[in-house]
């Protein structure tokens, strides 16, 4: 078996890794690259592989860096099944619509400003390849073994980051060499204790990981002085007269937030503003949860189930979907808290509230997820005081809040605590995790124990065993 890392190796986004077994070969995700326009263009129309000769994907979770160029791949000769939970082959009907049109209006927007005479360009995708990428999902549930190809068989583990996300655990039997051996993929690894979302699950004994570490360099804030900390910010912005602006994921992260406001919000521990959820996007995501109840945990299951509490709505929440909705927005006066994807600030709606009242010194600009290098999330995490939007110049005079408690990736104790758990390690590869932070971490696992870790690069190739 060989591995070839072409995608999230030294870096974050853009998640591709393809194995090759018995002749046969299978891609671990197909996720878009983010960050600068010119360099994730380039990246994210070179696979590094011929995609006609894939024969199978199997895809650990909905997030646009993971599957996001699927219809990409399928335009560019893939026939094969994708195989997923079930929960991430619903929310991908939307992600993947919705990455396409965005595509699309992004190429149209270039197009627009292009001199005359130079040549048009094309979206990646469009809305029929992405319509035609569903066709090729097969669904399975947690825990449940099914064939890939002739000699590998994989199954599912809750990895509890999102909504459907899995960890892929395989069993490969070499022909040649009449070898049997074990091999894991986290994907994205959640936390333990979220609200939600069950736990990660354990894996079986495995002798290959691949796992992700995009927080094995820090630990993250606790969960329980979460809401204590947004409390803090909402009433201080309120204070002011501000806004409180939160770029958020559509999948996950969003819904989190709305739990914990409406948890302030029933407690009165916030005053009775309004809150938007301006994300057409997040609002269907939002119904996929709905039809989901056997990913939440035991209490958020009880509250929906057992007692018939919708814990993603509540009296002061509104969920825009009408354009028009969302740039009446832009005309609110006082204080509200909006709600708008994209997660990394680098397309969608958010971009307009942004440039509306990124320079307004009442409001406030709550982080709540990882941002790319690159990414104008990034950029106004580390407080820069001028960033891009739009192409125009804009003063970051709106208070920047960090909230690290609510990601939704593993740190570095939970990574160890995972890891520690799996038996039978061989061999350890680091992926989904910026360079210098994963070779940090690469020392904490040998600290740890383990002395076979690699950080591949992209394009790099390793054979197993």
């Amino acid at each position: 078996m060989k591995i070839k890392f072409c995608g999230a190796a030294r870096e974050v986004t853009g998640s591709r890794h393809l194995l090759e077994v018995n002749g046969k070969k299978i891609l671990l995700d197909c996720g878009l690259f983010q960050g600068r326009r010119k360099d994730t263009e380039l990246k994210n129309r070179d696979f590094c592989f011929n995609p006609s000769e894939i024969d199978a994907v199997i895809l650990s979770h909905a997030h646009i860096d993971h599957s996001g160029g699927l219809p990409f791949l399928i335009k560019n000769g893939f026939k094969g099944p994708i195989f997923s939970t079930f929960a991430t082959r619903d929310l991908c009907n939307y992600m993947l619509l919705d990455s396409a049109f965005i595509q699309e209006k992004d190429i149209e927007y270039v197009n627009n400003r292009r001199k005359k005479g130079e040549p048009t360009l094309e979206p990646l995708y469009t809305m029929e390849d992405a319509q035609e990428t569903l066709n090729h999902f097969y669904a399975v549930g947690y825990e449940r073994t099914f064939v890939v190809t002739d000699g590998v068989v994989c199954s599912f583990y809750d990895a509890g980051h999102i909504l459907g996300s899995a960890q892929i655990h395989f069993v490969i039997y070499e022909k040649e060499t009449n070898k049997r051996y074990t091999f894991a993929f986290t994907g994205d690894l959640g936390r333990k204790n979220l609200p939600i979302l069950r736990d990660p699950q354990p894996l079986p004994p495995t002798d290959y990981l691949l796992t992700e570490n995009t927080y094995g360099d820090r630990f993250h804030e606790s969960i329980l002085d979460a809401d204590k900390k947004l409390e803090e910010v909402i009433n201080r912005t309120a204070k002011r007269g501000g806004k409180i602006l939160i770029p958020a994921f559509a999948v996950e992260r969003t819904q989190e937030i709305v739990y914990h406001l409406n948890k302030l919000w029933q407690e009165k521990r916030i005053p009775d503003l309004p809150i938007f959820v301006d994300s057409p996007l997040s609002a269907n995501v939002t119904e996929v949860f709905m039809n989901h109840p056997e990913c939440f945990d035991k209490d958020t299951f009880r509250e929906f189930v057992d007692n018939r509490k919708n814990p993603f709505g509540f009296g002061r929440l509104q969920y825009t979907r009408e354009v028009s909705e969302s740039k009446a927005l832009n005309e609110l006066k006082g204080p509200a808290i909006i709600i708008s994807a994209s997660g990394m600030c680098e397309n969608g709606r958010i971009l307009h509230h942004l440039r509306n009242n990124i320079e307004d010194e009442r409001n406030t600009i709550m982080i709540v997820g990882f941002m790319a290098k690159d990414t104008l999330g990034r950029k106004i995490l580390e407080k820069q005081p001028v960033v891009n939007i739009f192409g125009d110049p804009f003063k970051v005079r709106a208070e920047v809040v960090v909230m690290d408690a609510f990601s939704g990736h593993a740190d570095r104790s939970d990574l160890i605590d995972h890891i520690s758990k799996i038996q039978g390690l061989k061999k350890i590869f680091l992926v989904h995790g910026e360079e210098e932070q994963s070779q940090k971490f690469k020392s904490v696992l040998n600290e740890s124990g383990f002395q076979d870790v690699v950080t591949p690069g992209r394009g790099e190739v390793y054979e197993i065993p």
